[in-house]
């Protein structure tokens, strides 16, 4: 099915006939993995009980995990990549059982690739609070109900942190390099900083050091659209039938959200004012071609995500703060020992280089100095995924140093 192309990953499209078959029928209530449902090529591992940065504890956690390459003898190349907020553990490979979508960055990790698999040892944990197999707000709670909106609140502190319970877990003492874009960059940067001693090479890919308020107020709008969605029932609606659940507050989040990831050059030059079919959009039934690419990304985004989920982890997103608590965002960035890469898009209107400066200024091991790496793409913030022969060769830098 074609919704099983991960659309952060290619140009935007024309969505065409065969693309909107494919959404027919009513989405699932959540597109959460469920206990019961197929693996895949996932593995499990407990980390235990967490007391979270906000104060609530957290019954023992669960993490899902997929690794690839062999772990060498001292432990010594073993890379940790962090995903993005809508991503998940499934980094390479097909899609199939337990695994909706295809990998995500199969155009960098893998054999002969920039992050090697040949070489390296890469692991890629499902974060917390996500919705492919770690604890989460679809998780069952100890009375056996799904968390739903009695999930705690999540920072990217506790991410790092059951990342970390989970590198002990699985006897990574130190990480060869964590490497993240996005949020996944957020986790790689708090790595770095909370955890210098555990990480010798860290990339962080379009990411800042803090939210802005432009960035809180890009999620909060997101988020309102999903508690907005009657469906949504005040976060319980896990028992409801396909099609009655909050798809529609879900969609729009996504398609709020896409607006932000890619470029206003890339959707004028790829859409213009295109018809999406003969149908006049003028007053009449008919839709732009971008309205279309809009709902169709939206639509197919509820088959495969949690709307609780997206809550806690833009949540977590609007709270990321480097400074919070550690005298400020340039003390916290001092405190950074690994060889680092800090890379930027120039036309990211999410995470714009202004925040990569801030970043880069600060670190005393980049690889480019004390500048960020800029890749010149049209593709705005997804440029990080999708300009893989332009962020690969400084990724194999990094990992050569």
């Amino acid at each position: 099915m074609d919704w099983q192309t991960p659309e952060d990953t290619v140009p935007s499209f024309f969505v065409t006939e065969a693309n909107t078959r494919s959404m027919i029928g009513g989405p699932p209530a959540s597109g959460a993995w469920r206990e019961g449902d197929h693996p895949g090529d996932r593995q499990f591992i407990g980390i235990g009980a967490m007391q979270l940065e906000a104060g609530a504890p957290l019954p023992p956690v669960r993490v899902a995990y997929e690794t690839w390459g062999t772990l060498n003898a001292d432990r010594s190349n073993a890379v940790l990549v962090p995903h993005a907020l809508t991503g998940d553990s499934h980094v390479i490979g097909a899609p199939g059982r337990g695994h909706p979508t295809r990998g995500w960055w199969g155009d960098l990790v893998g054999p002969g690739k920039a992050v090697d698999t040949d070489r390296w040892f890469v692991v890629a944990p499902n974060m917390l609070g996500g919705c492919q197999g770690t604890t989460g707000p679809a998780s069952l709670a100890p009375d056996g109900r799904e968390w739903g909106a009695r999930f705690p609140f999540l920072t990217i502190r506790d991410q790092v942190q059951a990342q970390a319970a989970f590198s002990d877990a699985i006897g990574i003492d130190v990480w060869a390099g964590v490497i993240g874009g996005s949020m996944g960059g957020m986790h790689a940067l708090e790595w770095a900083i909370e955890h210098p001693a555990r990480v010798a090479r860290v990339a962080v890919l379009a990411a800042p050091a803090f939210s802005s308020a432009d960035q809180i107020a890009v999620n909060s709008v997101q988020l309102e659209a999903i508690r907005m969605d009657p469906a949504f029932a005040a976060g319980d609606y896990y028992d409801a039938a396909d099609g009655d659940g909050p798809y529609r507050g879900l969609a729009l989040a996504r398609r709020m959200a896409l607006l932000n990831y890619r470029s206003p050059g890339e959707l004028n030059d790829r859409f213009e004012r295109s018809w999406q079919s003969s149908l006049n959009p003028l007053g009449g039934d008919g839709k732009f071609a971008v309205e279309s690419y809009l709902d169709f990304h939206g639509n197919k985004f509820t088959r495969r995500f949690d709307a609780n989920s997206y809550l806690t982890l833009a949540s977590a997103m609007s709270a990321h703060d480097v400074g919070r608590d550690r005298g400020g965002v340039d003390a916290a960035l001092d405190r950074v020992t690994a060889t680092s890469l800090v890379l930027g898009i120039n036309s990211d209107r999410l995470f714009p280089v202004a925040d990569q400066h801030v970043i880069a200024r600060r670190l005393r091991s980049g690889i480019s100095g004390r500048e960020p790496v800029v890749i010149d793409s049209p593709f705005g913030h997804d440029g990080f995924l999708i300009e893989s022969a332009l962020v690969a060769p400084w990724v194999e830098r990094l990992l050569a140093t």
